[in-house]
């Protein structure tokens, strides 16, 4: 057994390595649509798509975002969102977003929505500022009314105790103030399904937290066969030297 730990930031990259060879994500590159909503990490996971297609020229993570939650003082980048990204038939349509595709959404496509919550029943949701629901409510036309499969990368420092659907009945009271929370349906992957998607070992989380840039970091626990073991432990550290999330 081997021990690693897995920064936010270094789980963002492993997350995207691992949607890449998804079999849903490899089919749908091949055929269909694929919708990637633009957040922080579904950057890293458009950054590796675009790249495995060859196509990542004209794409950055800098204002890949709706939102973002920051530390007190910080100045984000002040940028302009062109647009989630769209692959049709393996082609980036360069400039769209989940607005313009979705009714065109079929059973085969699939959406990638990040979440900022996720419990331990497999559960994710997403906080909403938009009065009518932001992107996660348009894209649930598309999963709920045409079958159109939804996956959410989500980083494991989002982790929470309780059943989303309870926190979000507590948060959406008339009476409290700040995001609503949104649960969602979909198949949760974290960085620990991209480590056992690409290398085959079992991952388990066993404790958290550091310093020195290390703040809501993931301590796990690898296993499986030697070669196994040390994929995982070599795929880590590739990662390792992956700079701070400033988009």
């Amino acid at each position: 057994m081997k021990q690693v730990v897995v920064t936010p930031v270094m789980g963002k990259r492993l997350i995207g390595k691992g949607i890449v060879q998804l079999p849903e994500i490899q089919d749908v590159l091949k055929k269909g649509t694929l919708v990637i909503i633009a957040g922080t990490t579904n950057g890293y996971v458009a950054e590796e798509i675009l790249t495995a297609l060859g196509q990542v020229e004209g794409f950055s993570r800098v204002g890949f975002r709706r939102g973002m939650t920051v530390a007190p003082g910080a100045k984000p980048i002040q940028a302009e969102l062109t647009g989630d990204v769209v692959i049709v038939d393996g082609v980036w349509q360069q400039g769209k977003t989940i607005f313009d595709v979705v009714e065109a959404l079929k059973a085969g496509d699939v959406i990638l929505k990040g979440a900022n919550a996720f419990d331990g029943y497999g559960q994710a949701a997403v906080q909403i500022g938009h009065p009518q629901g932001g992107t996660i409510h348009a894209a649930l036309t598309a999963v709920y009314g045409r079958r159109v499969r939804l996956i959410v990368p989500v980083g494991l420092e989002k982790r929470v105790f309780e059943d989303v659907t309870a926190l979000a009945k507590f948060i959406n009271d008339p009476d409290a103030s700040g995001p609503r929370l949104y649960p969602i349906p979909g198949d949760i992957f974290t960085e620990m399904d991209a480590i056992h998607l690409l290398t085959g070992a079992e991952v388990n989380l066993i404790a958290g937290g550091g310093i020195y840039g290390a703040e809501g970091s993931a301590w796990l626990a690898i296993t499986g066969t030697e070669e196994q073991e040390q994929a995982a432990a070599d795929l880590v550290k590739s990662v390792a030297g992956e700079p701070p999330c400033e988009v």
